[in-house]
């Protein structure tokens, strides 16, 4: 039986948001009101840059990074449709394609030539799509840690995606949401890990139709991403904790022969959320990164 507990979430997050100097947008998107975080406005010499949160997570996961990036940035934080404060729809699709479509259809209203995209995980999957669909490529790409990438060179990218993540992914009692939340990371018990397990818990508890839901769209297509990036990937930094057990280090190999340009680091000590787990070098290497390709 699970044991009801309060939800002190919502109250944490308009705390955070205030703290961080951001302003609580909404938009609609594909029927879908989607919620974002925005900082700074879309101007001559300043970049807007996109930062895409992964699954089972919401845009609050990027707090630490907006406490270090430029002021003159100009920031979009949305919780990605189906996540977070936007809407789910039992009806909709969630695959990698569908979601970058929904972005894409978002940034075409900006008044800006200079964006630059950013996704941890599923969101670099989504990313990764995205920058490929759009009429005008972004500037640049960043990927941390992204879904979508094969952990062997030879993966046939058109054959079926099998696998048990989800068991961990996906809670379903207490001892799940536990689990989860020390085990992102570089796989070890932290406080931290147990203080956000008993804050989320509530909320991720509550959302395990609309997270299998996604899970399975993501994994019906689970290589698009990789299919996509190649010789007309813009340029393209990758960020990877070498302690990841969701997607794994090998990981990394498959850019070495796909897009051979790429501007890679490995954290060391860092799990799946480098923009967590070490969000000054991982800030500061993305702040380089985007400088160099705004101009």
């Amino acid at each position: 039986m699970r044991i009801p507990a309060p939800n002190f979430w919502p109250a944490a997050r308009t705390g955070q948001r205030w703290l961080l100097n951001a302003r609580r947008r909404v938009a609609t998107v594909d029927g879908h009101r989607m919620v974002y975080l925005e900082r700074g406005e879309p101007g001559p010499g300043r970049p807007t840059v996109l930062l895409i949160h992964g699954f089972a997570a919401m845009k609050e996961n990027w707090a630490f990074w907006l406490q270090r990036l430029p002021r003159h940035w100009h920031l979009l934080v949305p919780d990605v449709p189906g996540l977070g404060e936007s809407d789910y729809r039992e009806n909709a699709s969630y695959r990698y394609l569908a979601q970058a479509l929904r972005l894409r259809e978002w940034l075409a209203s900006l008044p800006t030539d200079n964006i630059h995209l950013v996704g941890s995980s599923m969101g670099g999957a989504i990313a990764a799509v995205l920058a490929h669909e759009m009429t005008q490529a972004p500037r640049s790409l960043t990927l941390l840690n992204s879904a979508g990438i094969p952990e062997h060179p030879d993966v046939d990218l058109d054959l079926p995606f099998e696998t048990d993540r989800d068991d961990l992914l996906i809670p379903r009692d207490w001892k799940g949401v536990y689990r989860m939340f020390n085990s992102v990371g570089n796989g070890k018990a932290t406080a931290t890990g147990i203080a956000m397990a008993g804050l989320l818990g509530p909320d991720l508890l509550s959302r395990t139709d609309a997270l299998r839901h996604i899970f399975a769209d993501m994994v019906a297509d689970a290589l698009a991403p990789a299919r996509y990036l190649g010789p007309d990937t813009p340029p393209l930094q990758v960020q990877w904790g070498d302690r990841d057990v969701i997607t794994p280090t090998r990981c990394v190999r498959w850019f070495e022969t796909a897009t051979p340009d790429a501007e890679v680091h490995v954290f060391p000590r860092v799990g799946h959320l480098p923009m967590l787990e070490t969000p000054g070098k991982s800030a500061a290497v993305l702040e380089r990164f985007v400088e160099r390709h705004a101009r």
